[in-house]
């Protein structure tokens, strides 16, 4: 059983893969620009510097305007489907801009009128607010921009219409926000200080009580906003939470705050040439670990990346790592970021990437083992009583970005086995592995699949993405001795991967919708890891190859890797990364390769 041409794509991609590492040691790659983020940073530079940011105010209409879909609408990138949220965020940042009757930004009005049967206030404010649910993250800084640019009519009542953000409650430690179960997540500190605090100065409350306790809150809930930024200005690194920020302390009286200039010089440096904004600034602490696991996923790592680059990279991660308490969400130290820029906060997805990315940095450096022993404990403190692995906080509440999730439970189970501890330690680390295993047990559903927390496909029913979460999930076990205890959950979903592959080869993100190279390529590797786990089930070799035919094909032999908007931001916005597709490519077919060649003996 042969799969033309294997070698020589899998050779292309590498070389090209390895040519988008820098020199410092990381792959930075390039988030898609966004719409949601430049009607975002062009509202704010227009309320905090209308006379001179003229220039990136007029790039960034100019942007919207280019890439507006035919419908009228906007997506969160240029290749997503028109969506109200930021649909509205666009009509609004040409109200702002003083632009309301621009031809753009009518194409808009009719496509929220058409989307919402009209464009009465109530409707707007319960298709808003429905979108998110009891989530208040994102639903009130949209409905608060939309106020400011507008857009829901005059007056001081209007702003009853956006939902109260208890912003005094923000210079509270986490370990009280946990308690109090806020309809925030964690990462929308910012915001709910900001927000909630132009909230309170546009509608004042009657109550001279309330008025006092607001008033007595003040000070600390702006100190602690101060506080959290961080030294590059950008919130999270993230353009669109920094906007919100930045108009809203403008727009309730402080615009001398030091958060404000601070922010400002962030999106300052944030805007790209064509005019937009990205919706964070680089994924580089992720991508790198990533890459290279790709670029090992044969236990033959190319010749081209050397011992020296190899160190190179090392030392980048090593330095990555955080060494103090994170001032954000006061996190212990020893995780990593999706970013080495100050406003990456640790997560658990990058901190075991790294783990694992180490791992494969073969070296003598002793500081190697040491940051992966300080980060396995970091991890633990992380899991939840349920045996998962949130994102960013243990415990913080119900909301979907700090609950437990398969894909990250997977990912860390990995992690952990590859650096088992010695001694007593052994105990402890297996039984977290144990409570995380049994987690997976009970999150994957009846069909097999499992569903993945960051990613999702624009084309199923309910935007979910089991192709990736169940191809994550596998992978993850397949890399754990926890794989030696589960064969049926190995059994079973990558016999649900087998029953979407489509007839060509391909997969999308469920049974329907298009194919993608970034969908096809990770359930290539995960049916190539349970293959080599599972040498006796039969049907894997053939989707395999017929996968790996696929990839061969819809890549050009490794010359193109077009980008799919996969990825999921905060606050479920979508956003494409140029190198995923590279990859994931780059690990599949080194996977199949592996598989194929332990099972025809070289035939490939």
């Amino acid at each position: 059983m042969t799969v033309p041409h294997l070698k020589e794509t899998l050779d292309t991609l590498r070389d090209r893969l390895l040519a988008e590492r820098s020199a410092r040691g990381c792959w930075t790659g390039r988030l898609s620009t966004s719409a949601l983020a430049t009607a975002t940073a062009v509202t704010a530079l227009t309320i905090a510097e209308p006379e001179t940011a003229g220039e990136q105010i007029e790039g960034g209409l100019d942007w919207l305007r280019t890439n507006a879909n035919s419908d009228g609408g906007w997506g969160d990138s240029p290749e997503s489907p028109s969506n109200l949220s930021t649909t509205v965020l666009g009509w609004s940042a040409f109200a702002a801009a003083g632009r309301a009757d621009d031809e753009c930004a009518a194409a808009a009005e009719s496509w929220i009128d058409r989307a919402v049967g009209g464009l009465d206030t109530d409707k707007l404010l319960g298709a808003i607010v429905g979108s998110y649910g009891g989530d208040r993250t994102f639903s009130t800084p949209i409905l608060a921009m939309t106020a400011l640019a507008g857009r829901l009519g005059p007056g001081r009542d209007t702003w009853r219409h956006v939902p109260p953000l208890p912003y005094e409650l923000g210079a509270l430690s986490h370990r009280w926000l946990r308690r109090l179960r806020l309809p925030v997540v964690s990462y929308a500190l910012p915001a709910l200080i900001a927000v909630g605090r132009l909230r309170r100065c546009r509608l004042r409350p009657r109550n001279p009580i309330t008025r006092l306790v607001r008033r007595l809150a003040d000070g600390p809930a702006l100190r602690k906003l101060e506080h959290i930024q961080p030294e590059s200005g950008g919130y999270l690194e993230a353009p669109p939470l920094t906007a919100f920020v930045v108009m809203s302390l403008v727009s309730c009286g402080a615009a001398e705050h030091p958060a404000v200039p601070r922010g400002l010089r962030f999106l300052h440096d944030t805007v790209r040439p064509d005019g937009g904004w990205p919706i964070d600034t680089d994924l580089a602490t992720w991508l790198t670990s990533l890459s290279v696991r790709a670029l090992a996923a044969d236990g033959c790592p190319p010749p081209r990346f050397t011992a020296e680059d190899r160190r190179t990279t090392l030392q980048w991660l090593l330095d990555c790592q955080l060494r103090r308490v994170h001032r954000y969400t006061e996190a212990p130290p020893g995780g990593w970021a999706w970013t080495d820029r100050s406003g990456g906060v640790p997560d658990a997805d990058d901190t075991s990437g790294a783990m694992l990315a180490l791992r494969l940095l073969d070296g003598d450096d002793p500081s190697r083992a040491r940051a992966a022993e300080f980060a396995a404990d970091w991890l633990g403190g992380l899991q939840n009583r349920d045996g998962g692995i949130p994102t960013f906080c243990r415990g913080w509440g119900r909301l979907p970005f700090d609950r437990s999730a398969a894909d990250l439970t997977a990912h860390a189970v990995a992690a952990w086995s590859a650096w088992p501890p010695a001694g007593d330690r052994a105990g402890e680390r297996m039984s977290r592995i144990k409570r995380a295993v049994a987690y997976l047990a009970r999150a994957q559903r009846a069909d097999g699949a499992w569903l993945p927390l960051w990613f999702g496909n624009q084309h199923t029913p309910d935007m979910t993405n089991p192709v990736y979460g169940t191809a994550r999930v596998l992978i993850g076990l397949c890399g754990a001795d926890a794989a030696n205890n589960t064969p049926d959950a190995l059994s079973r979903g990558a016999g649900w991967l087998l029953s979407v592959q489509r007839s060509d080869g391909g997969f999308g993100g469920d049974s329907d919708g298009p194919c993608s190279i970034e969908e096809t390529a990770v359930a290539v590797s995960a049916l190539s890891a349970v293959g080599l786990r599972m040498p006796d089930e039969p049907r894997l070799p053939d989707a395999v190859r017929r996968g790996a035919m696929w990839l061969i094909e819809h890549t050009d032999g490794g010359n193109v890797t077009p980008a799919t908007p996969i990825g999921l931001y905060f606050a479920r916005l979508w956003y494409s990364e140029k190198l995923y597709p590279l990859i994931f490519s780059t690990e599949a077919l080194a996977r199949a390769g592996a598989l194929l060649h332990r099972r025809y003996e070289g035939d490939t």
